[in-house]
């Protein structure tokens, strides 16, 4: 078996196209060619934190994967990253242990980036402000990798914490943005078109009358039954919704509360997969406003995984 560390992890992630990756992958999700369980949870109260187990795998790929990964926000006061985890890769023939990749939740955050880049590169107008709701390691990922699909740098930040904000305006002018901070969310919505959120608010931050036409809005943070960042009436205002897996919705994020309270139907929403294989068109018209729930697919997890371990195996005798 290998044992990969967060160092190998980070190396080998720079000979892989992970656009083209992760797209592979809610393209197979979307035409049932990945078995993919319900999530499972464990949410704890003292200290506060959340564990994620996310599995499946891929019709005639070679491995399945069981992903761990963890969010435990006090562990700042012990010198630790508030994501931990790790990916296990199996045979999926004979069920032999192949690898242990110990990412302590890296992996998990540059998916998620990931899958945030595409849904900004297939949505968006033409991106004249980007609007970044939240401070954390997801806020700052999502960020950094919209560099490979615009050259706007014009960036406004909101965070909760100023002290937070300052720290993270900093890193994110080392991408090479030029960032501004603003305390109110209604300022960042009118100077910007594409906006994400990124942060574990159980309340809603950005509401209905910060909507403007043209809008690509995507909420990653909201990945849990409470967890909220859109308030009531955005989705139903929403010319077209986007999900990454049509059941997880029903259940977690941005689209389960709107569904639980009648704002909208399960048949109003799009998997993104769809769109990616032209089953489903995107952006037709400039003024709509598109909305992208993404809440974390195991098939992301797979693919990133499988794939690492194959360019691990095209070169391991470099390690």
């Amino acid at each position: 078996m290998y044992v990969l560390n967060q160092l190998e992890i980070k190396t080998l992630l720079k000979n892989i196209d992970l656009e083209k990756v992760i797209e592979e992958g809610f393209i197979s999700y979307s035409n049932n060619l990945a078995v993919i369980p319900p999530v499972g949870e464990l949410l704890f109260s003292e200290p506060p934190g959340e564990v994620h187990i996310k599995y499946g795998y891929i019709l005639n790929e070679k491995y399945y994967v069981i992903k761990i990964a963890s969010g435990f926000p006090n562990n700042i006061d012990f010198n630790l990253s508030n994501g931990q985890g790790m990916m296990l890769l199996f045979d999926q023939k004979t069920g032999k242990p192949i690898s242990i990749l110990l990412d302590d939740g890296y992996l998990t955050d540059v998916r998620t980036a990931i899958a945030g880049q595409i849904c900004a590169k297939q949505f968006s107008n033409k991106i004249t402000g980007i609007g970044i709701i939240g401070t954390g390691t997801q806020a700052k990922i999502q960020l950094e990798h919209l560099s490979n699909i615009t050259d706007c740098k014009k960036v406004i930040l909101w965070g909760r914490s100023v002290k937070k904000t300052k720290e993270c305006k900093k890193i994110m002018t080392g991408y090479g943005f030029n960032v501004k901070t603003s305390s109110s969310i209604d300022f960042l919505s009118k100077n910007c078109n594409l906006i994400i959120l990124a942060t574990s608010s159980e309340k809603p931050l950005l509401l209905k009358e910060h909507l403007r036409p043209g809008m690509n809005i995507i909420a990653v943070g909201s990945d849990t039954e409470l967890k909220r960042e859109l308030g009531e009436g955005i989705l139903s205002l929403t010319d077209l919704i986007i999900t990454d897996s049509l059941s997880q919705c029903r259940l977690r994020g941005e689209i389960s509360h709107s569904l639980k309270n009648n704002e909208i139907k399960i048949e109003d929403i799009t998997e993104l997969g769809k769109v990616l294989d032209k089953t489903t068109e995107g952006r037709t018209k400039k003024q709509q406003i598109i909305v992208s729930d993404l809440t974390g697919v195991a098939v992301q997890d797979i693919k990133i995984a499988s794939k690492l371990f194959e360019v691990f195996l095209e070169n391991q005798y470099e390690f």
